[in-house]
This record gives structure tokens, C-alpha cells and sequence, in this order.
């Protein structure tokens, strides 16, 4: 099978959510997935969930909070070491999907370079399917991708003060 490289990106809700349904469907499906999660650290629902499937790794690299301005030394540790993770799950070629979410807004952060994403996209083995997700993805990254999807906001229900909730959005 031929992989492709997948962008999911945009200010709509979903990217995540998109990336795992394909994760979920490639577990049911016996292939073997791996996500390495920027900028997010926690047990979410979504962790809990995937971690019962066998053929599923995640791993977070992320503080578990948002970046403003920029990057602490820490931030850019666990960007670096989630992007070498990266780079040795792809170079294995043991994985039949990999996910590097929020990767997008990694590079937005200064957590990994433009370039740096895109050499991952470049030492992608033919059989891989990598999917990228974040908002933000840049010209260049769009570009050498097969598909891309953007989610696109156009209401959303945080802005009547509904917070993230617990099964739905965490």
C-alpha cells in the first residue's frame, strides 16, 4: 500500500478528532499506529481511549499549557525530543500510520522549524501514511502534502461560554 501524507488543519474544531478516527480505523483494520502528541500532556478521554488498542502508541511531548511568545528551553526540549521521536519511528518503518499531531502549530511555536517538517514529510517511507495536524500549516508544508483538509470555524458554542467538556472535547 502506498502511504500518503495527510494535513488536517484550520481554525475549526476537529483536526484531532479527524486524525484519531483514522488511528481508530487503521487499529480495526491491524495495521500499526503511532502519534506523537506536540504540546499536549495529560490523561485525556482520547488518551484512555486509544491506549486500549494494542496496535496504537501515543506519545505526549507537550507541558501541558499554550505557548505565548517565545518558547521556554524546557518547551523547546520536549519539541525537539517529540520531533527525533518522529524521525525514529519513521526511519523503524514498524509503524503502517504515524500522526504528528499539532505538529503545525509546533513550527507556529518555534518548537520545530518549517523545515525540520518538512524533511520529516521527506524521510517518509513510500508504505507510511502521515498525517500532520494543527492549525497553521504553512504554504510550503500544504504543498508537499497529498491531501488537506481545513476546518473551518464558523460557530462555535465556546463562545456562549461553553468550556471544554469532559468526553467531548477533553
Amino acid at each position: 500500500m502506498k502511504g500518503c501524507v495527510q494535513i488536517y488543519t484550520g481554525n475549526g474544531k476537529g483536526k484531532t478528532t479527524a486524525s484519531f478516527g483514522l488511528a481508530l480505523r487503521a487499529a480495526g483494520a491491524g495495521l500499526k499506529v503511532y502519534i506523537v502528541q506536540f504540546l499536549k500532556k495529560g490523561n485525556y478521554s482520547e488518551i484512555k481511549a486509544l491506549s486500549k488498542f494494542e496496535n496504537i502508541t501515543i506519545k505526549q511531548y507537550g507541558l501541558g499549557k499554550f505557548i505565548k511568545g517565545n518558547p521556554s528551553d524546557e518547551e523547546k526540549a520536549a519539541g525537539i525530543e517529540g520531533y527525533q521521536k518522529l524521525c525514529e519511528i519513521l526511519k523503524n518503518n514498524k509503524h503502517d500510520v504515524v500522526i504528528a499531531e499539532e505538529a503545525n502549530v509546533a513550527v507556529m511555536c518555534n518548537l520545530i522549524s518549517e523545515k525540520e517538517l518538512l524533511a520529516l514529510i521527506d524521510m517518509k517511507p513510500v508504505n507510511v501514511e502521515l498525517v500532520i495536524t494543527g492549525r497553521g500549516a504553512t504554504a510550503a508544508v500544504i504543498e508537499k502534502a497529498d491531501l488537506v483538509t481545513e476546518m473551518k470555524e464558523i460557530k462555535h458554542y465556546y463562545k456562549q461560554g461553553i468550556t471544554a467538556r469532559v468526553g467531548i472535547e477533553k
